[in-house]
């Protein structure tokens, strides 16, 4: 069985290679299951939107830590894979939180500044990494900057350069790349790849938002794609009950995932 510093050590490589690693995010053990059984999987990551809303929870540490390290305990004891998380802001304690994730099986998180002061987010980077090299495990942080989805109607150019600022300071702090959520056109990509590095982001793909490949062309180092996976499994599972109510019937395309 591989190892969780083996483990670690993958997941930090798929982001150092001249290719996109390409997540489809997961929230139960099921969902993990059927999305590491692809040949093209290489890395599991969860959403905790989505595991928030499996159990009844509102997005933003609503949902009991307890709750949601037990999921992704259950989630990384499925799949021999690396698993990283999302630990939304560090429910209070950035580096108990993540030595609590890493011993659920975790390699790897995402942790969001939720734009607080930037010595305070990079603190909260620093106590992560720290808890990783204690728990002898090189834990791949995915560090998130709000600078585009909190940035409210400030303009476009102070949010790159907010972005560009905190991502080499979490860069710096330790954290293995710098997740900017946002849907970003080609021109924000570039203007950020080049403040903060090369392999160095990490996107989320949405609506409206560039595919892989182009964000792979531009030097990005990672898509993840957050709760739209949980949303399309949703909509596809609505979408059967309306046509199940009108006198359908279950498609015979219909795999045994489960």
């Amino acid at each position: 069985m591989t190892t969780q510093q083996e483990k670690a050590q993958t997941l930090a490589a798929l982001h150092a290679a001249p290719e996109i690693l390409r997540v489809v995010n997961v929230w139960d053990v099921v969902s993990a299951r059927a999305v590491a059984a692809l040949p093209d999987t290489q890395a599991l990551a969860t959403a905790g939107h989505s595991i928030a809303a499996t159990f009844g929870y509102e997005d933003g540490e609503n949902i009991p830590l307890d709750v949601l390290l037990d999921m992704v305990a259950r989630i990384t004891a499925s799949t021999d894979l690396p698993v990283s998380v999302d630990l939304d802001a560090g429910f209070g304690n950035p580096g108990e939180t993540a030595r609590r994730a890493i011993a659920a099986g975790a390699v790897g998180a995402n942790m969001e500044d939720r734009l607080r002061p930037l010595a305070e987010s990079v603190d909260a980077v620093a106590a992560v990494i720290a808890a990783g090299e204690a728990e002898g495990v090189p834990f791949v942080l995915n560090a998130r900057t709000d600078a585009f989805v909190r940035a409210g109607d400030r303009p476009v150019e102070e949010s790159i350069a907010d972005a560009i600022t905190r991502g080499r300071a979490y860069l710096d702090a330790g954290a293995d790349l710098v997740f900017v959520p946002g849907i970003l056109n080609a021109d924000v990509t570039r203007q950020l790849v080049e403040g903060i590095g090369e392999r160095k982001i990490s996107v989320i793909g949405l609506p409206g938002a560039l595919r892989a490949a182009e964000y792979e062309a531009l030097g990005v180092a990672r898509i993840s794609y957050g709760p739209m996976t949980q949303r399309v499994a949703l909509t596809a599972l609505q979408d059967l009950a309306i046509d199940l109510y009108s006198d359908g019937i279950v498609p015979p395309s219909t795999r045994a995932l489960n």
